[in-house]
């Protein structure tokens, strides 16, 4: 582990601990944002699944709130043309999503982390594990880290856990706990943490 955090705290003093604090406060100012804002942000983390972080965001961009006014086949076609790998089943998730507007921000008040993600793996259809960390850390909420195969690969070659077959619940918890622990030791929030090791990853820091 050493040798991370010493990577790490290489980073935290060069430019990119600018880039991470600025896409954290980023982040921040989403947690009251209007509900369409809110909304276009859990399209977002659903898009993700099995598909590119950074073709979502692209996606994003162009629709906006088209994510709430669309039909369902109208929503599917622009995904389709914008280059989704699975724009029906995606459009489909996203329409369904749209009934818990009225009381989206209620939850996020409502519960606090684990809690939190529990209530949206268990009631947005097609948010996992993985992509509920993700919304929830892009609208500011700290303790929450994405754990992808870039991470993965990253603590794979750290030789902080071994490489996994499958992410089962109780491995990605696993994983997590290593994460906080190196959160810990660097002195950074998992939200913080995540954005460093995705730098050392991939050299760049989408969202």
């Amino acid at each position: 582990m050493n040798d991370l955090l010493k990577r790490i705290k290489e980073l935290k003093n060069s430019y990119v601990n600018e880039i991470v604090s600025n896409k954290i406060s980023s982040f921040k100012a989403l947690k009251n944002a209007d509900i369409d804002v809110l909304f276009q942000e859990l399209s977002f983390c659903l898009l993700t699944a099995n598909f590119n972080a950074e073709k979502s965001l692209k996606i994003q961009n162009a629709l906006q709130d088209k994510f709430i006014t669309l039909s369902e086949s109208a929503l599917a076609q622009r995904l389709k043309e914008l280059g989704h790998r699975h724009p029906n089943v995606r459009a489909k998730y996203i329409v369904e999503a749209r009934k818990h507007i009225p009381y989206l921000k209620d939850i996020l008040h409502k519960y606090k982390d684990e809690k939190l993600r529990d209530w949206f793996v268990k009631n947005v259809k097609g948010l996992g594990l993985k992509e509920a960390s993700h919304f929830l850390r892009n609208i500011g909420f700290t303790n929450f880290a994405i754990i992808d195969f870039h991470i993965i690969d990253l603590l794979v070659r750290y030789n902080l856990i071994d490489k996994p077959k499958t992410i089962t619940p109780k491995i990605y918890f696993y994983i997590e706990n290593v994460l906080n622990d190196v959160a810990k030791k660097s002195n950074l929030t998992l939200a913080e943490l995540d954005l460093y090791l995705w730098y050392l990853e991939t050299g760049k820091i989408i969202k």
